[in-house]
């Protein structure tokens, strides 16, 4: 008897950020909306997190310094993220998902794969479990996603990209050729820029002329890699999903408007990276162990320095305590700081903690 072919769904949701501030203030809808710093204070430092599409519009992209921003778009929202509610909107959304899956693995704060192969005997059944994912996101949370349909984790993830926002594409494992050809090669997973230029340098443009390429060519060009390029080219993923490991770290950092040598303002900010990071562990219900602080001077020069406490512990103040400390070894009040951070480590579980005691 042969093995049931796989059925996967890729989860992302639209512009996740800008939509979750559209949605809290109905006035944005329509108007070029940027989640980052607010250009107008300071320096305008710090990238852009999110854009909404009426920004995008304006060539404005992910991860864009914000002064390039406002550059582009001055009339655009400028608004500071507020991460505690994206980050409890996210752990509904991703709550919702997994209980549609047989497996599920989470890219991020908004994207997720479901393998729903148990679940939807064909792909007309997938497409109907994808709309009530739809239906149930926007009926509880008032956005909207779009999802794609595929027999692996790649066609899935390229098909949700393809019709945005609020999208539903379904590639079956014998279309997958034909829908992969005409679309560029970055479109694949793991081609970034510089694979992309290399790519071009060959003459390859689109998928479809990298799947029609002398394979032993690409082996030689870029080794092991070349082989996976060309099976992806052909559709070909045979990658699971599954649940990440454990969590290894938890983290914040910030950006100073100004470069600082002020170390008031800086432990100021510590103490508050400090009351997030522990509001994160509790959530999690995380006891740690480790302390680590990271600071980029004014020239980019970027250190961390550790502290393993005794103990195992949740408490605020051992955190905001040892992050203060090990931030003094950095102070000099010659030299300007653009960016600290503190993360914790080193982790148990509370019901872990509960049979050590």
């Amino acid at each position: 008897m042969s093995e049931k072919k796989r059925i996967i769904l890729h989860v992302d949701m639209d512009h996740f950020y800008t939509a979750i501030e559209e949605r809290e203030n109905p006035n944005l809808k329509g108007k070029p909306v940027i989640v980052g710093a607010d250009p107008r204070e300071g320096k305008g430092r710090g990238v852009v997190h999110t854009c909404n599409y009426e920004a995008r519009k304006h060539g404005i992209r992910s991860g864009m310094p914000i002064s390039k921003a406002w550059k582009l778009c001055p009339e655009a929202v400028f608004l500071r993220p507020n991460f505690e509610l994206y980050d409890n909107i996210s752990r509904e959304i991703m709550q919702l998902l997994r209980q549609m899956a047989d497996k599920f693995e989470q890219w991020g704060i908004d994207e997720a794969f479901l393998d729903v192969t148990s679940k939807a005997k064909d792909y007309a059944e997938a497409e109907n479990l994808a709309r009530k994912i739809k239906m149930e996101i926007l009926k509880k949370h008032k956005l909207t996603c779009s999802i794609g349909v595929g027999a692996n984790k790649l066609l899935a993830k390229i098909a949700s990209d393809f019709k945005k926002p609020d999208g539903l594409t379904i590639v079956r494992e014998d279309q997958a050729q034909q829908f992969l050809a005409p679309l560029p090669v970055r479109k694949l997973l793991w081609v970034g820029r510089k694979t992309e230029q290399k790519l071009a340098a060959m003459g390859i443009h689109t998928i479809g002329e990298l799947a029609s390429y002398d394979p032993s060519v690409l082996i030689e060009t870029f080794g092991v890699m070349g082989a996976q390029l060309y099976s992806m080219a052909h559709g070909i993923d045979k990658s699971e999903v599954e649940e990440k490991g454990e969590v290894k770290s938890i983290s914040r950092e910030t950006t100073f408007e100004e470069d600082t040598a002020d170390f008031e303002q800086v432990l100021t900010a510590s103490d508050k990276l400090s009351e997030q990071v522990h509001g994160d562990l509790l959530k999690q219900k995380l006891f740690y162990k480790t302390v680590t602080v990271k600071v980029r001077y004014e020239n980019f020069e970027t250190h961390t320095h550790a502290k393993t406490l005794p103990t195992i512990t949740n408490s605020y103040d051992d955190l905001k305590r040892s992050a203060r400390e090990l931030l003094q070894h950095y102070f000099r009040p010659e030299r300007r700081i653009r960016l600290i951070g503190v993360k914790v480590s080193n982790f148990t579980s509370i019901q872990k903690q509960k049979t050590l005691v």
